[in-house]
């Protein structure tokens, strides 16, 4: 079995736990939360897809796409 490499958008590879910071100020889809550009998210989980991590913000998990992160 494959294991699946998360990369960030600089390249840098991301683990369970890793912090990292948002890039771009984004509209979450189905809610009125706006994650500004800066915004730390701490502990993020993996996910099956290389493309998609999880994390917590403002009291919701929300999953982000790695082509908005960078690992900080």
């Amino acid at each position: 079995m494959d294991e699946i490499v998360v990369k960030d958008s600089n390249g840098a590879v991301l683990q369970d736990g890793d912090t990292v910071m948002v890039v771009k100020t984004l509209k979450v889809k189905g809610s009125s939360i706006t994650i500004k550009q800066g915004k730390i998210v701490k502990k993020i989980r993996l996910t099956d897809d290389e493309e998609l991590i999880e994390g917590k913000v403002e009291g919701s998990v929300v999953v982000l796409r790695t082509e908005f992160l960078k690992k900080k």
